[in-house]
């Protein structure tokens, strides 16, 4: 397959690359920062049988950089069979009390940057009338928890993304799945003072997004939720 992933380089997107690079899958990763693209590519072409990695620095909550580089990848490849919506970024908050700009910003890099990489990618999918697209969401986007504030509205407007999508796309044979995890360590936990355990694994959620690209054709996995096995924090 020819995969996009966003936020490729840290915590959920790493673990994603990483295990479709064991597949032999061709990649096309963004991230903001090059030198921990460039390292990650290094990686997977070292230490995996994958030969095709594509990176370029974005800035997903710029709409222009977006585009370029959905633009870039299929020039490159044509089409593209998996889109990964993951890069994400979480400022606790509330909404009363949080700086302003807080939303705009979050939202902007959860929902707006799915939403233009999606309508940039789907031509293609529907040309070739199948390719599914993954977006990771999480539980905030379910339920609201106390200092969520902006996170948890992007989390909702994530969903309803989604879930628009399957709607539009299920004629022209395209999948769409959102994948909802609970607490996962990634760099949003950097410094919190809990017990490891307390918090899943980003290569379990990885596992769960490959779960849903093994099925069959004629199903679909349309929404999972997965948790830590003591709950929500």
């Amino acid at each position: 397959m020819r995969i996009i992933i966003t936020g490729a380089t840290k915590g959920i997107g790493k673990a994603v690359a990483n295990i479709f690079a064991f597949s032999e899958h061709s990649l096309a990763l963004c991230a903001r920062n090059l030198d921990d693209l460039v390292k990650q590519k290094s990686q997977i072409l070292e230490t995996t049988e994958c030969k095709n990695v594509f990176i370029k620095p974005v800035d997903v909550s710029k709409k222009n950089e977006v585009q370029e580089f959905a633009a870039d990848v299929l020039a490159e490849w044509g089409a593209v069979d998996l889109l990964v919506n993951n890069a994400g970024v979480f400022i606790p908050g509330e909404i009363y009390r949080e700086e302003d700009g807080v939303l705009e910003k979050t939202i902007e890099t959860n929902v707006y940057s799915a939403y233009h990489l999606s309508r940039a990618i789907i031509p293609s999918m529907i040309e070739q009338k199948c390719g599914h697209i993954i977006n990771i969401s999480s539980v905030a986007g379910l339920k609201a928890y106390p200092n969520g504030g902006a996170y948890s509205i992007s989390k909702f407007a994530m969903l309803g993304l989604g879930k628009c999508l399957r709607e539009e796309l299920k004629e022209f044979g395209i999948r769409v799945t959102n994948v909802m995890p609970g607490a996962t360590w990634s760099n949003s936990w950097a410094g919190v003072d809990l017990p490891k355990d307390r918090l899943m694994e980003p290569e379990d959620i990885a596992r769960i997004v490959k779960v849903a690209t093994d099925l069959q054709g004629k199903a679909v996995l349309e929404d999972v939720v997965i948790r830590p096995i003591l709950g929500d924090l």
